[in-house]
């Protein structure tokens, strides 16, 4: 049994609290009914991923989405960029943008592969790096982990 107040704030303190996510900073602390990061880092499936994410919208709609990409990942985030049929990726990023889907492009494959900042589309933010950026969201956000 407990005997005063200050044991029972310490064996608070002490006690794990599974599941409880605390308030965020960041833009992510909404009313949301998840909180989805997918990562990608092969544009090969990009067109697949964005039907996933699509997808996941319209039967969440409340959920909370941000595509991390890095290495070839990044590509269909570049100025121009097409899938196989030639249909441009920056309109299906705009409408899913529009939905509240943020985009995540990796600077240290930028530097290493050598792309000029300015041919990333503008719907889509640079960050420091996509592996580090995944693991924030899932660490101190909450995240779950989506790999397409």
């Amino acid at each position: 049994m407990i005997k005063s107040k200050r044991a029972l704030l310490a064996a608070l303190a002490a006690t794990p609290l599974l599941g409880v996510v605390p308030a965020k900073a960041g833009g992510y602390e909404g009313d949301y009914s998840q909180k989805v990061v997918y990562h990608i880092n092969d544009s090969e499936n990009a067109m697949a991923a964005l039907r996933n994410v699509r997808n996941h919208l319209d039967a969440d709609p409340k959920s909370k989405i941000v595509v991390v990409t890095h290495g070839k990942g990044i590509d269909f985030l570049l100025e121009g960029a097409e899938d196989k049929n030639k249909n441009p990726y920056q309109v299906t990023v705009q409408t899913l943008k529009e939905r509240g889907v943020e985009f995540k492009v990796c600077n240290n494959t930028l530097v290493a592969r050598k792309i000029d900042k300015s041919k990333v589309i503008p719907e889509a933010d640079i960050v420091p790096s996509g592996v580090a950026e995944i693991g924030l969201l899932q660490a101190k956000y909450g995240f779950v982990y989506l790999k397409p």
